[in-house]
């Protein structure tokens, strides 16, 4: 009995050993910090006095290198400027900058790919050729509040993503800012992640989702990209909140994504700029592709050259409550099947619908279809847009309004609304969870907010 005492009181001692012998050194620039970062016990705090770091810095204990207000990591313009190989790890405050471009060797701003848990990534200005923050393996991350500037005199192939995790599991993306960059906040094979209140902006995709599965992405801002979310091969995510505008190609572009919630998001300008337009090149607001067992709701799609277009076996969507608002082409499907577009007595809003409600309950009276036969003409051979308003194609419209029998399959809106829906209400953030200030929280949500 003695000897277990003994045993278990060793142990209580020893879990708490990193705690007991912890401390708090401050250095200078001209001190080695490759040699402190070395020499430190797991639990230490490591803050850096103003100035400027130069070197590739590698941390192996469990510790926090926090930065005071000018300290400057520079990693001369090679290979990776921090570095982390262990757990429970707090980079903090600090700006990081001239790292390596070499996308093949993952260069990054602050790189971790050892198999990992509770690393914090906070505060930190990073400005650099190639990836910004690369996290990998790590189960409970959190990367909040930093900035990301890439280098916009690269091709945007050639630059790394602002923010990137793979093999992610519990981690928390909340309140970056990432621009300049290839992708601003890219996740592959990745689960039971928040992406929330992050603004990405002049760059390629806003968000890219490949491979990953039930992941939250709420309240972001995209603008100024060719997509503002690209979501591919994931199942089970919830879009919820976000905004973009100004995109040249997609607001969203869903590919291959099932079992998922499209709630609340608002999408403005989506237009392919006249110099890049090529046959086939338009600006879609909502782009489904090969996508099924999902629900798009309550959603604003405003001012896209096509409001939706679905195809390559996009079917079993449920789709109501949406407002497609000045969209030269609001439907744009290819399928074999009809599709209704309304759940429970409720459809969607078509700024071109020209029915009328009788009874005043908000819901037009004249079932509405947004495409037809001369449509899906059109879109296979785009030369026809040239007879668009000839006798002939009059002629046939008729037709088709005279004999349904002889309509393709398309979309139809039995219950389609009068009134357009207010612009989403960007959820509540969950910023408490992450003890994010008030203050802080204040600044980023208005940041995420304010109109471009």
């Amino acid at each position: 009995m003695y000897l277990f005492k003994k045993l278990l009181v060793a142990t209580f001692l020893l879990s708490f050993s990193v705690n007991i012998f912890a401390e708090e050194i401050t250095i200078a620039p001209n001190d080695n910090l490759q040699r402190v970062l070395d020499e430190s016990s797991n639990g230490d705090i490591i803050k850096l006095a103003p100035g400027r770091y130069v070197g590739n810095f590698v941390v192996n204990h469990q510790l926090t290198l926090s930065g005071k207000k000018g300290a400057i990591i520079d990693a001369n313009g090679q290979g990776h400027a921090v570095l982390l190989k262990n757990s429970n790890i707090t980079i903090e405050n600090l700006q990081i900058e001239n790292w390596g471009h070499n996308l093949t060797d993952e260069n990054a701003g602050i790189y971790s790919a050892t198999k990992a848990e509770n690393i914090t990534i906070k505060n930190n200005k990073l400005t650099g050729d190639g990836f910004g923050i690369w996290l990998h393996k790590i189960n409970h991350a959190k990367v909040i509040n930093n900035t990301v500037q890439g280098n916009i005199n690269i091709r945007s192939a050639d630059r790394g993503n602002g923010i990137q995790i793979s093999s992610i599991e519990n981690a928390h993306i909340f309140g970056n800012e990432t621009s300049g960059v290839r992708d601003g906040i890219y996740v592959i094979a990745s689960k039971n992640n928040l992406i929330e209140g992050n603004t990405m902006h002049h760059l390629r995709y806003g968000i890219h989702y490949m491979y990953s599965y039930d992941n939250s992405v709420i309240n972001n801002t995209a603008y100024s990209t060719r997509a503002g979310y690209a979501l591919m091969s994931s199942r089970r995510l919830i879009i919820k909140g976000n905004k973009t505008t100004d995109s040249e190609d997609y607001g969203f572009l869903l590919n291959f994504i099932t079992e998922s919630t499209f709630e609340n998001n608002d999408i403005k300008g989506v237009w392919t700029k006249p110099e890049n337009k090529v046959l086939g090149r338009d600006g879609k607001g909502l782009f489904v592709y090969n996508s099924g067992y999902n629900t798009i709701k309550n959603n604003r799609v405003d001012t896209a050259e096509i409001g939706i277009h679905l195809t390559a076996g996009s079917e079993n969507i449920k789709i109501y409550g949406n407002s497609f608002i000045n969209n030269p082409v609001q439907v744009k499907y290819v399928s074999n099947k009809k599709q209704e577009w309304s759940f429970e007595g409720r459809g969607n809003y078509w700024s071109n619908y020209l029915g009328w409600d009788m009874n005043g309950d908000n819901i037009g009276d004249v079932i509405f279809e947004p495409n037809d036969g001369i449509d899906q003409l059109i879109w296979q051979y785009p030369e026809m847009k040239m007879i668009m308003d000839s006798p002939v194609v009059l002629i046939l419209r008729w037709i088709q309004k005279e004999f349904p029998v002889l309509k393709p399959p398309g979309v139809k809106d039995s219950f389609p609304l009068m009134q357009p829906a207010a612009a989403p209400k960007r959820v509540s953030q969950i910023a408490s969870s992450l003890q994010v200030s008030d203050e802080q929280s204040e600044v980023h949500a208005n940041k995420a907010s304010k109109p471009q």
